[in-house]
């Protein structure tokens, strides 16, 4: 009986560490609590990068269009394949840089300017 009777005094406390742990993880972001730009309040390359998504390209760079894997959690969760990820041009680099739309079925889509750490959702124009 003394065996069974510290299973039941460990059930509370396995319990409390559960919930615990189980708030430990990244929270998915959800959709309203992203800041929202304008299209008109982007730079200019990336209001001509969603003129391209918009049109279906043609697209700059061979990684224009791959799926955005959204590891980071950071914009609301949908299956594998929902997201796809567009660069949008820095003048004066030569690479890629950090600037990117993402988007989801159009209209829905996402800028960053610090490669995927933030972003704003893009506001269409009523």
């Amino acid at each position: 009986m003394g065996k069974a009777l510290d299973i039941y005094r460990a059930v509370p406390a396995i319990l409390l560490a559960l919930v615990v742990l189980s708030g430990c993880g990244v929270q998915a972001t959800q959709q309203s609590e992203l800041p929202i730009v304008a299209v008109v309040e982007l730079p200019v390359e990336a209001r001509n990068t969603l003129r391209m998504i918009k049109t279906g390209g043609p697209f700059p760079y061979d990684r224009d269009g791959v799926i955005f894997k959204n590891y980071e959690k950071a914009l609301p969760i949908h299956p594998k394949g929902y997201y796809r990820e567009y660069t949008v041009k820095t003048p004066g680099l030569s690479h890629r840089g950090a600037k990117r739309i993402v988007c989801g079925p159009l209209p829905e889509c996402y800028y960053t300017a610090d490669h995927y750490k933030s972003f704003k959702r893009i506001q269409e124009q009523p």
